[in-house]
């Protein structure tokens, strides 16, 4: 399984940016989609998950109802919608992948996934 993240760019504060992360030698196999962020010096953090079916997703508080996440299954590719970027928001964002679809193992921890994208950087100025 390999993933491709990319969308991201420097944009103003207030502004929106799609991420899209592309995923291949995923044939046949359910798998649940996860982005974390990591901005200089801190550690890794969630941001948001969707599951196989996208019957679910989830999202950390800092970013409730301004991030959504969706997938596209014909393109084996999954969203991440930031709308009302802010100053906090500049991180490079990865996207990771978790097979069996359903991320039991917690979808806001790092060790549910096993795959990880190279990461995109989004730059919000203020």
């Amino acid at each position: 399984v390999q993933l491709q993240a990319s969308g991201g760019g420097l944009v103003q504060a207030g502004a929106s940016l799609r991420l899209s992360c592309v995923l291949s030698g995923v044939r046949g196999i359910r798998y649940g989609v996860g982005w974390f962020r990591q901005a200089p010096g801190k550690d890794r953090e969630f941001v948001s998950a969707i599951t196989w079916n996208a019957a679910y997703t989830y999202e950390a508080d800092s970013v409730k109802g301004r991030f959504t996440t969706s997938r596209d299954f014909t393109k084996n590719t999954v969203y991440l919608q930031m709308n009302d970027l802010n100053v906090e928001d500049t991180a490079v964002y990865y996207c990771a992948a978790e097979k069996g679809g359903y991320l039991r193992g917690g979808a806001r921890l790092l060790s549910t996934y096993g795959y990880w994208g190279q990461g995109t950087l989004v730059t919000v100025s203020s």
